[in-house]
């Protein structure tokens, strides 16, 4: 087996680096498309408590959709290959960032608001210099869950001729390979360890900002 593995990458690792570079491109995409939408919606939807558990009850329904049933949904409308993916993908990660997002900012504590209403704070300075930075730790927790959920779902790529990661794992399968398996599998666990390792360290980048800046 390791031998196996070690010709493979002697062989095509310049094709494994693409796959992993591909693999990382729709992820990104999708997470990012995906935080577009749901961080506003969430601090929306964080107004009050109705709504709040309206935003949590909606993206529990999204949970539950499995992804492979939404990239087969998206298909006879965006075609196959990167867009419906990236659509697939976006959806699987709006859930736990909108949650996050909603349950943070409406955690803010009312005192605390209430003090920064009475030392003649406007809404914007409230908005930014208080509920922001008590709301990141939750909501950046929110987008931590997506990428890695996100990270191994997108090996669903390759299924539509998206690429990435799943590449490998799809041909090992159809040729009973279990080198590729093995490459594939483990390619994807580590990436999906590495990238939340890298947002972990932004998580304590900002925190310790945060409180230097107090």
């Amino acid at each position: 087996m390791i031998e196996a593995i070690a010709t493979y990458f002697a062989q095509n690792g310049a094709d494994w680096l693409q796959m992993v570079a591909d693999h990382l491109a729709i992820s990104a995409t999708a997470l990012l498309a995906a935080c577009a939408l749901a961080l506003p919606l969430g601090v929306a939807c964080s107004a009050s408590a109705l709504t709040e558990r309206l935003a949590g009850g909606v993206a529990g329904v999204f949970r539950v959709i499995p992804s492979l049933a939404v990239l087969i949904l998206c298909v006879p409308v965006l075609g196959v290959g990167t867009p419906p993916a990236v659509a697939a993908l976006t959806v699987l990660a709006i859930p736990p960032i909108l949650i996050n997002t909603a349950v943070a900012f409406r955690s803010v504590p009312a005192a605390v608001i209430e003090a920064a209403l009475g030392m003649g704070m406007n809404r914007a300075q409230l908005f930014f210099s208080v509920k922001c930075p008590l709301a990141f730790p939750l909501a950046f927790a929110g987008v931590r869950t997506a990428a890695t959920e996100v990270i191994a779902s997108a090996t669903l790529a390759a299924y539509i001729g998206a690429g990435g990661l799943g590449v490998l794992i799809y041909t090992g399968l159809g040729a009973l390979r279990s080198d590729l398996l093995w490459i594939g599998g483990l390619s994807v666990a580590l990436l999906s360890l590495l990238v939340n390792r890298c947002l972990a360290l932004v998580d304590a980048r900002v925190r310790r900002y945060e409180r230097a800046g107090r």
